[in-house]
């Protein structure tokens, strides 16, 4: 398999997640759109490194994790409306007007920013204890640990 083929399936198998979590994890769709942008451009320029066809999610995760915190080191957003920028997924799939979603986003927000992540990370990326520590670089347990925090906060 090729660079192209190898590229092409990464993006296809893994797009929708990626974007869910970046749109959460940035709360502003353009500012997730370029920081996918740019995570894409650094697989694609990382594809051969790439090992394992398993691990190819939480790479794809975790590159994205780097580029968003260099984004902060690059320049200094404004956020001048943050209480409107509480989207917690795409609204691809979901109905962002349903009480669910609303219940959704208000508990989400309730829990603290160290346990909200993994739990998300959990639930909407749909990873393992080992892949959530291997993208938030810490400890199979400390994930563990956060996770049962955020459930029962």
């Amino acid at each position: 398999m090729n660079k192209q083929q190898k590229y092409s399936l990464l993006v296809e198998a893994h797009s929708t997640d990626l974007y869910r979590y970046a749109h959460w994890k940035c709360r502003d769709r353009l500012m997730a759109e370029e920081v996918i942008q740019e995570t894409l451009l650094r697989a694609w320029k990382g594809i051969d490194n790439l090992r394992e066809a398993g691990a190819a999610k939480a790479w794809l995760f975790t590159i994205f994790r780097r580029e968003y915190a260099r984004q902060f080191e690059r320049k200094q957003l404004d956020y001048s409306d943050i209480e409107n920028m509480d989207s917690i997924a795409s609204t691809e799939g979901i109905d962002a007007s349903a009480p669910e979603s609303a219940a959704l986003k208000k508990a989400l927000a309730s829990i603290g920013g160290q346990y909200r992540e993994p739990l998300v990370l959990q639930v909407l990326g749909g990873f393992s204890c080992d892949e959530i520590a291997s993208i938030l670089e810490i400890s199979a347990s400390a994930v563990m640990t956060r996770v049962f925090r955020a459930k029962h906060s």
